[in-house]
């Protein structure tokens, strides 16, 4: 089945960033980063870092492409936990590694939506394992968790 390879995935921008910010609790794992721009690298020395296609909800073939992209690299790297921030990627990686390899899964919406979950935050919950928000009022019984902020 899996490995005990971690993925860490996420899109873009404030994405990556909340996803880098979690990277001291990846020092000891064998983790694979996954993102949307290969010049990424510089942030993950000594890591290995695949890309994939950015897309949104509202270019349909961009998302097939992309969870092309993205199944190819579950069946290659095999993770045993994949961990996202956002988006897309993030949402189509955590839905396909539960249900293709069995892989735990963990969702962090993002920080900047501290009215409400993300589109894909609001989706991640069905599929997430752990599934948790960084606004301590948008935690509710049957979830996100609140579990602090990823600062």
């Amino acid at each position: 089945m899996t490995n005990g390879k971690t993925m860490a995935i996420s899109s873009g921008g404030g994405h990556w960033v909340q996803l880098l910010r979690l990277r001291p609790a990846f020092d000891d794992l064998d983790v694979v980063y996954v993102s949307v721009d290969p010049t990424l690298t510089v942030d993950v020395p000594g890591r290995r870092l695949r890309t994939v296609r950015d897309a949104t909800r509202k270019n349909k073939l961009g998302l097939v492409i992309l969870a092309v992209q993205v199944l190819g690299l579950l069946i290659r790297e095999r993770p045993a936990v994949v961990i996202t921030t956002g988006a897309a990627p993030g949402l189509i990686a955590l839905i396909l590694a539960k249900y293709l390899l069995g892989s735990r899964t963990i969702w962090i919406d993002s920080i900047a939506n501290g009215e409400r979950l993300s589109g894909s935050g609001r989706q991640a919950g069905r599929f997430a394992d752990v599934w948790l928000t960084q606004w301590p009022h948008l935690a509710g019984s049957a979830g996100p968790q609140f579990w602090g902020a990823v600062l």
